[in-house]
């Protein structure tokens, strides 16, 4: 397992170190437009329905509600994508692109990349919640030449310092891979 967190790497000055992408990513915005009505249920008793949607730029509708861990069904639907979720799968998803890119730079060809990451929640020093740790854990198949432990490693490890996501988090991640 390596541990990998996103402060110590920016307070040494390593994560994403590459000019050109930095240069070429740094004025990009994404949008996303989350949309909750509360279609004539009462309010202020707090037993309103959490289940809303969000719509994205390409045109893509994602229903989205608050986890049921959270707020108990039927005030949440556990169809939907909760928020942690959502973190979880941008983090675990930045990577595996990151991966991808930096395997077939380096000759390796890449035949499934899963990824069953988790995150965790916790408290801070304020007694705040938030989500202290993503573990993820990729298991990745090659066709033809498999990279050695140490640069298997090593793909990681430059994943994860590439990784927007990564870099905008307090929380640790950590990658074992499988």
């Amino acid at each position: 397992m390596m541990v990998l967190d996103a402060q110590d790497s920016v307070k040494r000055g390593t994560r994403g170190n590459c000019a050109a992408m930095q240069k070429d990513t740094k004025m990009h915005q994404y949008t996303a437009t989350v949309r909750w009505e509360r279609k004539g249920v009462a309010f202020t008793d707090r037993k309103y329905p959490r289940a809303h949607v969000w719509r994205f730029d390409g045109g893509l509708e994602i229903p989205g509600s608050s986890s049921p861990l959270v707020v108990r069904e039927p005030l949440s639907d556990p169809r939907a994508v909760d928020p942690e979720e959502a973190l979880v799968a941008s983090a675990s998803s930045c990577h595996m692109l990151f991966f991808l890119d930096f395997a077939s730079r380096n000759g390796l060809v890449v035949d499934s990349y899963q990824d069953e990451a988790v995150a965790s929640m916790g408290t801070d020093g304020t007694g705040k919640v938030y989500v202290a740790k993503i573990e993820l854990k990729p298991k990745v198949e090659f066709e033809g030449r498999t990279p050695s432990d140490n640069e298997l490693a090593e793909l990681h490890h430059r994943s994860h310092e590439a990784c927007f996501i990564a870099n905008s988090l307090k929380s640790e991640v950590t990658v074992t891979p499988a």
